[in-house]
């Protein structure tokens, strides 16, 4: 099966994604700049979650163009990526209004856990029909970035309730992790 419909309903979904992330900002009532103030904890969750749906975008470009076909496993898994990508906008408006606290961030954290879970799940699932001898899997290796990521979400959400600000710090980590795209499909292409 061909995987052009997977990467065209992908994108439209996360283009989506980040459109009702846009639409959640609300124009202050004012026209002084200190009417922005208030604004700043939802313009930074606004920029966190901006910065991980392209990251995301970016890395499912270069991995789903790497490979060279998609089945019914990986069109699930790739829906199941899309699910938890789809809650960013309610945790990123939830965490912004209430200015980082700990249920609004540990919450953020999970949404990004599952999401950095289910990339997995769709990687592996594409390497299972590939073959574990595939360029693919060679180019996934171990996916060291992926579960580092993972374990530090984890750890991001049980600091939450010692500070939440500390959890927000490592999920800003995660992001600064993946900001460069990753270069093990890029260099398959």
């Amino acid at each position: 099966m061909g995987k052009e419909r997977l990467v065209a309903f992908s994108d439209g979904v996360l283009a989506i994604i980040i459109t009702i992330m846009v639409l959640e900002m609300k124009v202050p009532h004012g026209d002084k700049l200190a009417d922005l103030q208030p604004l700043l904890p939802v313009f930074a969750s606004y920029l966190l979650s901006f910065i991980y749906i392209g990251i995301y975008w970016n890395n499912h470009h270069h991995m789903l163009h790497a490979s060279q076909k998609v089945n019914g496993r990986v069109l699930w898994a790739n829906m199941n990526l899309l699910f938890w990508l789809s809650l960013v906008p309610f945790v990123t408006g939830w965490m912004g209004e209430n200015s980082f606290t700990t249920a609004p961030v540990a919450l953020y954290g999970a949404i990004m856990l599952m999401a950095g879970v289910a990339y997995y799940i769709l990687a592996h699932a594409i390497t299972q029909l590939h073959g574990t001898n595939s360029d693919f899997a060679r180019a996934l290796g171990n996916d060291r970035k992926g579960k580092l990521s993972v374990a530090i979400y984890g750890i991001g959400i049980g600091l939450c309730f010692l500070h939440p600000l500390i959890g927000f710090a490592l999920y800003v980590l995660v992001a600064i992790i993946w900001f460069i795209p990753d270069k093990r499909f890029e260099n398959r292409e």
